[in-house]
Order: C-alpha cells, then sequence, then structure tokens
C-alpha cells in the first residue's frame, strides 16, 4: 500500500514545485497593483504597459532576430559535423573534432563568454574585425556553443540511419550530393528542425554569454529583464513572461495534436 501512494504523492509534490510558480507568475501578471505579491484585482494594464514599452520591445526583436540566425548557423556547421563523425570513422584530426565538438556542452558559460570577448578584442586589435561588440559578436557566440547541443543531435540520428537506403541509391547511379539530399537529409530531418528548435531556445535564453559579447544598444531580452528584476520584480515582466509561457504551451498543444493525428492518418 506504501509502494501504491508512493509515485502518485511524488508526482504530485514533483508538478507542484515545478509548475505552482509559473502559475503564480501567470495569476499575478493580471493584478492591478504594482507589488506582484499583493492581490487588488484583475487588470490588463500591465500588458499595455508592455507592448508601450520600446526597450522591451527592441530587446526582444532583437533576440529574436540573433536566435534565428545564430540557430541557422549552427544548423549547418553543426550537421555537416556530424556528417564528418559519422560518415568518415578514420581521417586525421577527427579526435580533435570531436573533443571541439563536446567541449561547449560541459563548460561553464562563463569560461565560454569570457573566451570569446577575449578572442573578439584580440581580433580587433589585430584585424581591425568586428568593429565592437554587438548584434554580430551575438550571433557569432551563440552559433558556437549551439553548434555542440545541434551536432549531439543530428549525430544521434544518423549513428541510426540504415547505410544500406543509401548504397541501394549510389547503385542506381546516383551521386553522393543526390544521395545527401534526396535520401539521408528527408530521414535526418526530424532532428534539424529538433536541432534548430534547441538552438534557437538555447540562443534565446542566454544571458551569460550575450552578457560578456554584447556592447551598447545590443542588449537582449535576458539581458534587459534581467536588468529589471535587479530592483525588484516589475508586473510587465510578467506579462511578457505569460506571453512566452502561452507560446511555448500553444506550440506543445499543435505538436501533441498533430502527433495524435498522425497514426489516424496511417490507419
Amino acid at each position: 500500500m506504501r509502494r501504491g501512494w508512493f509515485l502518485p504523492i511524488a508526482t504530485v509534490l514533483g508538478f507542484t514545485f515545478l509548475y505552482a510558480p509559473i502559475l503564480s507568475l501567470v495569476v499575478f501578471s493580471f493584478n492591478e497593483n504594482r507589488l506582484v505579491t499583493v492581490w487588488s484585482g484583475f487588470s490588463l494594464k500591465w500588458y499595455g504597459a508592455l507592448f508601450s514599452d520600446p526597450q522591451m520591445l527592441g530587446a526582444a526583436w532583437l533576440s529574436l532576430q540573433i536566435a534565428a540566425i545564430s540557430a541557422t548557423i549552427a544548423l549547418v556547421l553543426g550537421t555537416l559535423c556530424a556528417v564528418a563523425l559519422v560518415r568518415f570513422r578514420r581521417f586525421r584530426g577527427r579526435t580533435a573534432l570531436a573533443g571541439m565538438v563536446s567541449a561547449p556542452l560541459v563548460m561553464p558559460d562563463v569560461i565560454t563568454g569570457l573566451s570569446l570577448l577575449l578572442l573578439f578584442v584580440a581580433m580587433e586589435s589585430i584585424f581591425g574585425w568586428p568593429a565592437g561588440r554587438g548584434m554580430l559578436t551575438i550571433i557569432i557566440a551563440h552559433s558556437t556553443f549551439c553548434m555542440a547541443y545541434i551536432a549531439v543531435v543530428v549525430q544521434s540520428r544518423l549513428s541510426d540511419l540504415d547505410l544500406s537506403l543509401e548504397e541501394a541509391a549510389m547503385d542506381l547511379g546516383a551521386t553522393p550530393v543526390r544521395v545527401f539530399f534526396d535520401i539521408t537529409l528527408p530521414i535526418i530531418a526530424p532532428a534539424l528542425i529538433s536541432g534548430w528548435l534547441l538552438g534557437f531556445t538555447l540562443s534565446l535564453d542566454d544571458l551569460v554569454i550575450a552578457s560578456f559579447v554584447s556592447g551598447p544598444g545590443s542588449s537582449t531580452l535576458p539581458m534587459v529583464i534581467f536588468s529589471k528584476i535587479r530592483l525588484g520584480v516589475s508586473p510587465d515582466v510578467n506579462a511578457l513572461a505569460t506571453i512566452i509561457i502561452g507560446i511555448v504551451a500553444l506550440g506543445v498543444v499543435v505538436a501533441t495534436l498533430l502527433q495524435m493525428r498522425r497514426p489516424k492518418a496511417r490507419a
């Protein structure tokens, strides 16, 4: 009996610990009072304040641009690394490449951000590029560490790929390039989409590395939010977080519905 009650109780406590703070944040985003811990009535004024805040909107738009560009660059580079590591088992420098791909996964963000900052400063003094820190340096930094995560995702999918499909296509006269685009790429497409979404999320969520490599006028959304909450949580931050939670929840619901309809379509 004790064993039968333990798992449901642990599950409820775990989900409560995870989602109760998020639920309270959503509730207090509709609070009329400026104090986020004192409820004084329902109001949408903080959403209006959010959409009239040019700093917050500008930071959000900048973060979306950086995340999309960084994830796309990291997807291309990470896929090439994964193909090299899986398809070419033995080549000079393979161990070094595998180590460099895995290093950002375990490297502290502070070390990564500081090393990239020193690199950009040295490059600017030697080559004159990049001229200062800004959106470009953030994109380079985010592409660098996102590439490692995407390479791991794509590499795991390529490792499970049946090589006989590619060999059959080449036996029929297809070139290696056409085999990759007609056979390999459609099969690993789910891994590519997952890797891009992972890179987009990591870039959008990053604070530490962006703080090192950013400059004046290039503050991302996490940096703006962090600067605001240092003086106390503002209700418009709750409103922004609620909007982000709503978008994520909508994406999860849509993905779940599509996943549930796929077996029915096959049947």
